[in-house]
């Protein structure tokens, strides 16, 4: 016996598993046990976009990184294909079910960060730890997410914080984004996944006391009842005489121009053969990559608005997209992995060539390598390594952590923290920076913050909380998780000052040393409050100016402090990567390799 045939069985063309068969009981009249039906009471209906309190974070809970994410590539809030008590649900359309995993045996990869600075990309809009299943054709459009919505963004926020009576402080936050996310492999599209999101986040203080409400809707009923609630929830809150909104603070927004049509207008099509591109560009460059773990396309479109009952609005939109690809590089029985990728505000600005290029040379240097054995010498980062450095310097630089007593630059300011040739900067105007942004996440104008200068350290960053509780000005510095969280405060786009010299000029002057190309455990291994840094590394011996043979498994220690007073130089290969820093190379001497 079986299932009855329906939308799971015979539907091999959509990729459809047909229903499993099961054998008849041996002695079916004796194995059977059979209960007293139960009464099931009706089911009620949830609203998914209803207004909802927050009475703190729980573990992941809305508005943090990577809440309720709609992901395709690592299988989360999805079934899993694999197994047989995960088949589609009978409602799902067969057209837009997943295929099932062709190559279960590769290893997922994180993905690389995309879009606004401080912004999470949200999917589809569901109830907390419930699946939604897509619309079967013929069922009834949301009776709130369908809604028209003709307003603009900034229109939206202004009238809801127009509610705000005597007493009453208000920050509505708008938000509205599309993106896609697109996987080859094997000269297939593995995964394809687009998602909009849109809504708001309503913040109010009165008496000291604050309360937030957030929807995934924008009617005009919707908004009401996500300000009623915020309010009602600002009743339960702990009095704080720092807690308030954002003030117009007389900086005028950078005209910044981060939008493309140019994405906009670019079809699936041209995105999914960008990705098909992509990977034949990383087999193409060279003979010793035998395979291409993955090559991906990803882009964003993102508009936002801010408003606050003391005088902020402001929005801003952008666009964003980048390629990433992993190679496989072999040689007999070692396999070594590389990764290359490329940024643009529009794909007409990505380069196939140059991320496959990039992930084909990661993985083909490393190939041979061995451990080294325990000595102190000379390391050169690689951009991307200092890019991943200078995000957790940047944490230790907000004034959250230093109020905190979490920051180990805290009563240090315009103290030499650094060698004469470093000044490290935050700076959202930057163009050219991939998490640019004209306004932070309360409505404030982004500005230049010279954090570090000539090696002594000049300023903090901070946003309207922390400002008054530090009692300086805002630096512009507010970031949220999107519409669903509220502002805290941290760095936008991070980058030193370049020098005059290229990598290979840097690595000519070093007679003992090692460039390091990967670290692994930075997060894990770094204390952020004592500073102490201990990590994995990977990369290339130099000896007598010139790179040598492949290192791995090795462990490069130090403290932050003493990295950053030991900078000997550097680099003038400035890189904005798809990060909040941007990456350049930077010498370091004194480190401690520790290995055989």
């Amino acid at each position: 016996m079986g299932p009855a045939a329906g939308p799971q069985g015979g539907s091999g063309q959509f990729g459809q598993r047909a229903p499993p068969e099961l054998p008849a009981p041996a002695h079916g009249p004796d194995d059977q046990h059979l209960h007293r039906q139960r009464r099931r009471r009706p089911r009620r209906h949830r609203g998914r976009h209803l207004p909802r309190r927050v009475r703190g974070p729980a573990r992941r809970g809305p508005g943090q990184h990577r809440h309720r994410r709609l992901r395709v590539r690592h299988d989360r809030g999805l079934p899993d294909r694999e197994r047989p008590d995960h088949r589609p649900d009978p409602r799902g359309q067969p057209h837009r079910q997943r295929t099932r995993r062709a190559h279960p045996h590769r290893r997922p990869r994180q993905r690389l960060r995309h879009g606004i600075a401080g912004h999470l990309r949200e999917g589809r809009p569901g109830c907390a730890r419930r699946r939604r299943h897509a619309h079967a054709e013929g069922d009834r459009a949301h009776r709130r997410r369908h809604r028209r919505v003709s307003k603009s963004l900034l229109d939206i926020a202004e009238r809801v914080v127009g509610w705000a009576g005597d007493g009453v402080d208000v920050e509505a936050f708008v938000a509205r984004d599309h993106e896609t996310e697109i996987r080859a492999y094997g000269g297939e599209v593995e995964s394809l996944t687009v998602a909009s999101s849109m809504g708001i986040g309503v913040r109010i203080v009165r008496d000291g006391r604050q309360g937030f409400a957030y929807a995934a809707a924008l009617d005009d009923e919707t908004l009401r009842e996500t300000f009623d609630e915020a309010l009602d929830n600002s009743r339960f809150g702990s009095v704080d005489e720092f807690a308030g909104v954002a003030e117009p603070d007389g900086v005028e927004p950078a005209s910044l121009d981060l939008y493309r049509s140019e994405l906009v207008d670019f079809g699936t099509e041209d995105k999914v053969a960008l990705a098909l591109e992509l990977e034949r560009a990383t087999l193409a460059a060279d003979p010793r990559v035998t395979g291409v773990e993955s090559a991906d396309y990803a882009d964003t479109t993102y508009e936002a608005a801010v408003a606050t009952s003391r005088g902020v609005a402001a929005s801003a939109r952008e666009t964003g997209c980048y390629l990433a690809a992993y190679s496989l590089a072999s040689d007999a029985d070692e396999t070594q992995t590389g990764f290359g990728f490329s940024v643009g505000r529009h794909p007409g600005e990505l380069s196939a060539e140059t991320a496959g290029t990039d992930a084909a040379d990661r993985a083909t240097r490393l190939l041979g390598a061995a451990k080294a054995p325990t000595r102190r010498l000379t390391v050169v980062l690689d951009p991307y390594v200092t890019a991943r450095l200078l995000g957790i310097v940047g944490a230790t630089l907000s004034g959250d952590a230093v109020l905190k007593g979490r920051s180990l630059f805290a009563d240090r300011m315009h103290d030499a923290v650094g060698a004469p040739s470093l000044t490290l900067v935050d700076d959202a105007t930057d163009p050219d920076a991939f998490t640019a942004s004209a306004i932070d996440a309360e409505g404030l104008a982004t500005r230049r913050v010279p954090l570090i200068s000539d090696g002594v350290l000049q300023a903090f960053l901070y946003d309207t909380y922390t400002a008054r509780r530090a009692g300086v000005a805002s630096t512009g510095s507010a970031v949220r998780g999107g519409f669903k969280g509220t502002p805290g405060v941290g760095a936008h786009a991070l980058r030193l000052a370049p020098g005059t010299r290229s990598q290979a000029e840097i690595v000519a002057d070093i007679d003992d040393g090692l460039l390091v190309q990967g670290v692994t455990g930075l997060h894990s291994g770094v204390n952020a409050v004592s500073g102490d840094f201990s990590v994995g590394a990977e990369g290339l011996r130099i000896r007598d100016g010139e790179t040598a043979e492949p290192i791995r498994e090795v462990t490069i220690a130090s403290t932050i402090q003493r990295l950053l007073m030991d900078v000997t130089e550097v680099g003038s290969d400035l890189e904005w990567l798809p990060l909040s820093a941007a990456g350049v190379t930077l010498a370091i001497a004194d480190v401690t390799m520790s290995g055989s």
